[in-house]
């Protein structure tokens, strides 16, 4: 029993002792974002100073106010009391104009430099990465989360930091004035730290589950909003209420805990405050009467309680936003701290644009990430000849688009290697590898922008004429033209003003724009009718001609004057030719063609 407990102890040390260093890490990180506007940080604490400083002068001014005005029934005295007061009050406005502008400023900079730094990291990172984390997840870490630290730094933080400022002085300030009276407010904070300490760990934590629960109803949002056509096409939208309804009561219900938490610490926080102020008063005005101070000590006396009282109320409020602040920055600080599975080598890169551009798979296997178990290639040995034109083909599964992302470097194979021109990809930069290819997918990616956007994707240096051009070999130039505002008109979002046809001609067109050495096809014409077909398989043709092209296909009239069919099944090489032989060696493609006769017919 004794080794076990034992046990248990050592891993709740160990687990206490990581969480220390993430919670180090974490700070380290975010220090680096402010440590570029430290001009901006230390004027801000000046300011900050300053006015701390000048508010505890105005325990002196309500001194003077009743020492010197009321008590000895002067005017002129009362006047030098009330004008001190309203100097004072200027200065104060004053340093807390330039406070609250500096703070606020580097808040809104902070925040808007880690939005960039987490989106410039996020499109860097390994697509298997994007598998386990939803891009609303994603979302709602660079908008929802940034926003909120934003608000902390630019206002929670400067609020916490004045008040301590302020703490600290008005207990100076008490002790200057009256040391036994003091030591009753002292007594009071003990049972203030307590419960902020507290509460103030639940409420971390509690912050932490809130903001991923609002990632995940803004997950299920967007998804239902994109998938809107299916959802609506399969009545499905009672069903998306009551699941989305769901999310939302998750959420709301870990919001009012959090704020359950908050509401109590900061009633306990105020009932033990004016308590101890209470007991204070009734203290120095029996001295008061007596004789032992003077009403004005007294006055300023309670002026600097209520300080520290104000002051201690601020920090536990305060205290909730920046643990909702810490979490917030834990969540953006963790996809920073992602590392790519998928970088440039560290030394002796070789440039991909020096090499020919023949593609060679030696012995390739592959499990994606996400389904470890299952192969989705294995022993693969295949060689795309440079200039030619291989075509793979095979049933659902069989690893066809595998080595398309194989070949992007998108995913590293566990075993064996991709070579261009002789040279393993793993040598060459993945962007330098990429741009000597061009990809047209099977289901175009259009973005919401113009045509024009659209179709430079391909080159973004590209004139009009040049995209033009594009579009007209592609056989795109004509329906582009009759849209509202031809190569200016916005497409939607994914494309969603234009036909599955037209989308993928755009997508042609942006290929045939980059002009690469090596091109991938992935059912390229798929989602065209046959007349159109035919011209882009035309245009297509004088695109492949002097370059290496490798086409994943189901219609075979698309591969029939291929120079090599490579027919693949469940990630394995079965057979590989030209569409005659194959037709007379391969069990595999015969019957696969003549599935595809039996569709047509």
């Amino acid at each position: 029993m004794s080794e076990h407990s034992s046990a248990n102890t050592l891993t709740d040390t160990v687990a206490t002792e990581k969480n220390q260093e993430k919670k180090v890490a974490i700070l380290f990180e975010l220090i680096q974002f402010i440590r570029p506007y430290k001009g901006h940080v230390l004027a801000a604490f000046i300011a900050l100073i300053f006015t701390a400083a000048v508010m505890l002068s105005v325990g002196q001014g309500v001194r003077m106010l009743i020492d010197e005005g009321f008590a000895q029934q002067s005017i002129e005295q009362l006047q030098q009391a009330v004008l001190f007061i309203l100097a004072i009050t200027v200065f104060i406005a004053g340093g807390t104009f330039a406070r609250f502008y500096l703070v606020s400023w580097l808040g809104e900079r902070v925040s808007a430099d880690i939005r960039l730094a987490v989106f410039n990291h996020v499109i860097t990172l390994h697509p298997s990465y994007f598998e386990t984390n939803g891009s609303g997840d994603i979302m709602s870490r660079i908008t929802t989360d940034t926003t909120l630290l934003q608000s902390i730094i630019g206002s929670s933080f400067s609020m916490a930091i004045r008040s301590a400022l302020m703490l600290i002085g008005a207990l100076v300030m008490l002790f200057a004035t009256n040391i036994k009276l003091t030591i009753i407010v002292l007594i009071s904070v003990p049972f203030i730290l307590v419960p902020i300490l507290f509460y103030g760990r639940k409420v971390r934590k509690l912050s932490r589950k809130s903001q991923d629960s609002m990632a995940n109803v803004g997950s299920y949002a967007g998804e239902a909003i994109e998938h809107i056509k299916t959802v609506q096409s399969y009545t499905h939208e009672q069903q998306e209420r009551h699941a989305f309804a769901e999310e939302v009561e998750k959420s709301f219900d870990i919001g009012r805990s959090r704020i359950q938490q908050r509401a109590t610490l900061i009633a306990g926080v105020i009932i033990i405050v004016f308590g101890a102020i209470t007991g204070m008063l009734w203290v120095g005005g029996s001295d008061v009467i007596q004789g032992k101070m003077s009403g004005g000590d007294l006055g300023a006396f309670v002026f600097y309680a209520i300080l520290v009282a104000s002051s201690l109320a601020t920090i536990s409020e305060v205290l909730g936003e920046l643990q909702r602040a810490a979490g917030a920055t834990e969540r953006l600080i963790e996809i920073l701290q992602v590392k790519s599975h998928i970088l440039p080598p560290k030394e002796n890169a070789v440039s991909a644009n020096n090499l020919n551009a023949e593609i060679t798979f030696e012995e390739v296997s592959f499990n994606y990430p996400s389904r470890p178990d299952q192969a989705a290639t294995q022993r693969l040995n295949l060689v795309a000849e440079q200039g030619k034109v291989l075509a793979l083909v095979g049933p659902s599964g069989a690893g066809k688009t595998t080595l398309f992302e194989l070949l992007q470097r998108f995913y590293d194979p566990q075993v064996g290697r991709i070579t261009l021109g002789g040279t393993d990809i793993r040598q060459l930069d993945p962007e330098d590898l990429r741009q000597q290819m061009a990809l047209v997918p099977q289901q175009p990616a259009l973005f919401s922008s113009d045509v024009f956007h659209n179709i430079r994707y391909g080159k973004p240096d590209a004139s009009d004429e040049e995209v033009i051009s594009a579009a007209k070999k592609a056989h795109a130039h004509e329906f582009i033209s009759q849209l509202p505002q031809g190569y200016k008109s916005y497409l939607g979002e994914r494309g969603v003003r234009l036909s599955g046809g037209q989308r993928q001609r755009i997508a042609i067109a942006r290929a045939i724009l980059k002009d690469p050495h090596i091109l991938l096809l992935d059912e390229a014409t798929s989602a065209l009718d046959s007349e159109s077909e035919h011209h882009v398989q035309q245009a297509l043709e004088e695109l492949m001609r002097g370059r290496t092209t490798i086409i994943i296909a189901h219609r075979f009239s698309t591969i029939q004057h291929a120079d090599h069919i490579a027919v693949l099944d469940q990630g394995q090489l079965v057979d590989i030719g030209d569409h005659q032989s194959l037709l007379q060696s391969c069990g595999l493609y015969q019957r696969l063609v003549e599935l595809q006769f039996k569709q047509v017919s």
